[in-house]
């Protein structure tokens, strides 16, 4: 006597194979999309999810090419320094991080923290 089975997102019977654990692909998407929603975030998305932030963020403060903003103006939309990708170094020693072609350098002027935006430029490979 066989058991009959139902599928694990939708709870319909299941027909065909013996192994079968799903109706068709729409339920297996959603059954995983649904797990993963439930699961604490793996560090990768979190790390990623962040750079995403900053790229946004950076691009959104700098239309030009270059900008000169605010330390507080990023920090208030989330923006955060210590998540990167990589850094490009100047003749004159200052180190710009990047978030993919958006870059910053920190920035010190009359007191007030602030961070010299700018995108990636050929010259700087």
């Amino acid at each position: 006597m066989r058991i009959q089975k139902t599928c694990l997102s939708c709870g319909n019977i299941l027909a065909g194979r013996i192994d079968k654990k799903f109706c068709d692909k729409y339920c297996k998407s959603a059954y995983h999309y649904k797990k993963n929603q439930e699961e604490a975030p793996k560090f990768y998305n979190l790390v990623d999810n962040h750079l995403k932030l900053n790229r946004r963020i950076l691009k959104s403060f700098n239309k030009a090419g270059k900008a000169t903003v605010r330390a507080d103006t990023l920090f208030n939309e989330g923006f955060n320094p210590k998540f990167f990708t990589h850094y490009w170094k100047n003749k004159k020693g200052d180190v710009y991080l990047f978030v993919y072609e958006f870059g910053f350098l920190s920035r010190n002027e009359n007191g007030k923290e602030k961070y010299v935006l700018v995108k990636w430029q050929n010259y700087m490979q």
